[in-house]
């Protein structure tokens, strides 16, 4: 065979072992929603 033959399937080969590796999952980091205090109720309207 020639040599840009085997170079073309020695490439397909790569990206084809590449493509069917499993992929790490990336953690996800949620932030916790801040906890706010209600103001008092005084009973009148401001």
């Amino acid at each position: 065979m020639s040599k840009s033959i085997k170079l073309v399937l020695t490439l397909g080969l790569v990206a084809f072992v590449a493509a069917c590796a499993q992929q790490e999952e990336e953690p996800v980091f949620i932030d916790p929603e801040p906890i706010t205090v209600e103001p008092p109720f005084t009973g009148k309207y401001k």
